[in-house]
């Protein structure tokens, strides 16, 4: 009866765990990514640590920019604690490459540089445990694009090519092909290298999909100003 007893409250525990990232999954969704990344913090597991850091990073393009800095640190210590509980979730990677390509953003060139690298580390992690994380291919394609368009030192030093750009993206498209982010970075990609053109197209086609989040909706109205802008 006991092994019985306790085997009910373990469940009752996961599903509860589960009900609560549901829910800070879903003010993420609304747009409070605040109150998201504190409640799934809050949870203290690895994918709820993992949100946290993707509503914190989110939520950085919503501030000032000398709010941004801090808020990517918040992010990527948020993704560290997630790795630290799980070295099998693949999101808890991807989170932290992502607050790292931000955060070097902010950061003069070597240590820039120096993010870059871990941010290929965490990114190829990432589809090591998830080959179907679409993603973390749409990552990888920006991170040879914007790393490509810097020029030698740049390639050299980190080992991004340019030939490693489309095939990502491919990947990606391939298996999330209505995913309208996907071909905003690509776009975004695409005029890194002058294709002004065929960026168009991928932004024609991602203001076709039907937008539901709060970030969906904000993605639909970057995509029609840059593509006002190729035009």
């Amino acid at each position: 009866m006991r092994k019985i007893a306790l085997t009910l409250s373990l469940a009752l525990i996961t599903t509860a765990s589960a009900q609560s990232l549901q829910s800070a999954q879903a003010l993420y969704d609304q747009g409070k990514w605040q109150d998201a990344a504190a409640a799934a913090a809050e949870l203290n597991t690895s994918d709820g640590l993992a949100l946290a850091a993707e509503a914190t990073t989110a939520g950085a393009g919503l501030v000032a920019d000398g709010q941004k800095k801090a808020l990517f640190e918040k992010a990527q210590a948020y993704a560290k604690q997630a790795i630290a509980k799980d070295r099998n979730n693949a999101d808890a990677y991807f989170e932290l490459a992502r607050a790292q390509g931000r955060l070097a953003q902010f950061s003069g060139i070597l240590q820039s540089l120096g993010l870059a690298g871990e941010m290929k580390k965490n990114l190829d992690m990432a589809v090591k445990l998830d080959p179907k994380m679409a993603g973390a291919y749409v990552a990888l394609g920006l991170w040879n694009a914007n790393l490509v368009s810097k020029g030698f030192i740049a390639t050299r030093a980190t080992g991004a090519d340019k030939g490693q750009i489309i095939p990502n993206f491919e990947k990606a498209i391939a298996l999330e092909p209505t995913t309208a982010v996907h071909r905003i970075e690509y776009a975004n990609a695409l005029i890194l290298q002058g294709r002004k053109a065929e960026a168009a197209a991928q932004l024609e086609k991602a203001i076709s999909f039907n937008a539901t989040t709060f970030w969906e909706k904000r993605d639909e109205e970057t995509a029609k100003a840059t593509l006002a802008k190729l035009k």
